[in-house]
């Protein structure tokens, strides 16, 4: 799974990824992905369904990959809450709170700004 995520995904992040393809999937269409991580003792299963393609042709013409944008699908927004947190604590336990806190807060201040 790890190498299918180095070779195939571009971006992931809490609200979908980005999956390099040069055969997407239709929009709308609906997929599950399974995630084994060192961090949780069960596998976090997701729902994911195709909001955007990047086609071949306009995909080089930008010089980028061509693929598909896959939002995640919650079925409730707890749901969705509980993977926003899920994903916060693997954070704050993998970076530490400090790190964590100012990847996490947008609204932060970063070096330099003033």
């Amino acid at each position: 799974m790890n190498s299918f995520f180095a070779d195939y995904t571009k971006d992931i992040s809490k609200g979908g990824t980005f999956i390099k393809t040069e055969r997407p999937l239709e929009l709308g269409m609906r997929c599950q992905f399974t995630f084994v991580l060192p961090a949780l003792s069960e596998p976090l299963v997701l729902m994911g369904e195709v909001a955007w393609i990047l086609p071949v042709q306009a995909a080089r013409a930008r010089g980028e990959d061509p693929g598909m944008g896959v939002r995640f699908v919650f079925e409730n927004d707890e749901a969705a809450k509980d993977f926003e947190r899920l994903v916060e604590k693997m954070m704050d336990d993998a970076l530490g709170p400090e790190v964590a806190r100012r990847l996490l807060d947008r609204s932060a201040p970063r070096r330099g700004d003033h």
